[in-house]
């Protein structure tokens, strides 16, 4: 009976034996039998050393865990996934965390603070303050394409910056990235990149995750882009040759009347080229922007000569029935190319040194000014112009009657001057 116990109890702890070494095996860990370690229903132990086990998920994943206790309790660390970690990398977090355990300190609690530190680093990186920023720019009503330039200046910042915490970038750093974009010769675009860093780092230090803004102290360290007025004809007798050139234009019809309506409203080209029929009311002679449009971000109503109604109505003709008075032809719902009144002139035979589209503005402002007949509120209202001092404020409303009699006499003055009709010099033209 003793001797058929024994065999029992030999063959028990035999089994015993087979199954400690698999859940515990005393020996320390080998890359080899690591390898060729194989999951099983449930989750597996291999021991390692000095508290450090791999643990093999029934799914395949092999984790690195330590086991040791801090301050009278059991915790576990986690040292990473093997293959990633390797078995000799993984011993050393365990010695570093036993360092740490020795010296009073829970790696736990370093490892969850590191964590919380990433994960705040994640966002207030340059990007994602500028991001933020942006964001809320939009809500507050920026202009949707100022929105998309201040993204495409904050994608040339990206590459260098962009992944840094903000509060870590010091003014070399902007720098050196600034004069990146400056090296190519796009100085003017530098210039934007800075005014932008400007912005997003004074909104993190306003929200307390910078100290100061950088870009501030790189004022002057850039080179300042030469300023190029944009090419306009301010003598009548060639204005008048163009409006007769104007005239005989044999390009698509809609550029032709874009042509023939630009001198007499004298708006920003991209305003004319983005007007919507939905802004007119030619019965009433009115074109109203809305703030959306403008680029001061504030409405603004044009008055329509009579001459300028009658070009509106025939490109009624041509393109009633759509969102844009000068659509494109090509399919005909989109806004006709930012390029298209400049490359008109140019098919005229005018160079961008005599004369652009943007420079009929000019025309406008030099030739009213100088005929001293209107109230230079009232032309720099038309020109829509902003105003920031005190008197401004309060013209809001105000040279409206005057705009239209001189939306009228602007027109008259142009026709004058395309027939080539005697018109009394407008430097001796004087209100009266």
């Amino acid at each position: 009976m003793f001797a058929c116990n024994r065999v029992k109890l030999g063959a028990t702890l035999g089994a015993t034996s087979n199954w400690l070494s698999k859940v515990a095996p005393n020996m320390a860990l080998t890359e080899i039998a690591i390898r060729k370690a194989k999951p099983g229903p449930k989750p597996i132990k291999m021991a390692d050393e000095r508290g450090m086990f791999l643990l093999l998920q029934p799914a395949g994943g092999k984790l690195w865990r330590l086991k040791y206790r801090f301050a009278g309790k059991e915790k576990k660390l986690s040292l990473g996934r093997y293959p990633d970690v390797s078995l000799k990398d993984a011993r050393a977090r365990r010695d570093e965390a036993r360092t740490m355990i020795a010296n009073g300190v829970d790696p736990s609690a370093v490892k969850q603070a590191d964590a919380l530190a990433a994960k705040l680093n994640a966002v207030t990186t340059f990007e994602a303050v500028a991001e933020e920023y942006l964001d809320k720019a939009s809500r507050e009503g920026r202009a949707a394409v100022t929105i998309k330039k201040s993204r495409w200046l904050l994608s040339l910042l990206t590459p260098s910056i962009g992944g840094r915490p903000i509060a870590d970038i010091a003014p070399a750093e902007l720098s050196a990235a600034l004069k990146k974009v400056e090296a190519k010769g796009h100085l003017e675009t530098a210039r934007r990149m800075r005014s932008l860093a400007g912005r997003v780092f004074r909104y993190a230090v306003a929200t307390s995750r910078a100290d100061s803004d950088p870009a501030a102290m790189l004022r002057g360290a850039l080179t300042a882009p030469v300023v190029r007025h944009h090419a306009a004809i301010l003598d009548p007798a060639e204005l008048g040759g163009l409006l007769r050139s104007i005239d005989g234009y044999q390009g698509q019809p809609l550029t032709g009347l874009a042509l023939q309506l630009t001198p007499h409203v004298f708006v920003r080209p991209g305003m004319l080229r983005k007007a919507e029929w939905s802004e007119f009311d030619l019965d009433n002679a009115v074109w109203s922007l809305s703030d959306g449009r403008m680029k001061m971000r504030r409405p603004h109503v044009v008055p329509l000569s009579t001459q300028a109604v009658a070009i509106l109505q025939a490109a009624e003709a041509l393109s009633a029935g759509q969102k844009y008075v000068f659509s494109s032809l090509y399919p005909g719902n989109r806004p006709m190319s930012e390029n298209t009144i400049n490359a008109a002139l140019r098919r005229l035979g005018y160079t961008g040194e005599e004369m652009t589209a943007h420079g009929f503005r000019a025309t406008a402002s030099t030739m009213l000014n100088e005929s001293g007949k209107w109230n230079p509120d009232a032309i720099e209202r038309a020109l829509a112009h902003k105003d920031t001092t005190v008197r401004g404020m309060y013209h809001r409303g105000a040279h409206w009657p005057e705009r239209l009699e001189m939306a009228q006499w602007w027109s008259d003055y142009l026709d004058a001057l395309r027939t080539g009709a005697e018109v009394v010099p407008i430097a001796n033209a004087r209100r009266g």
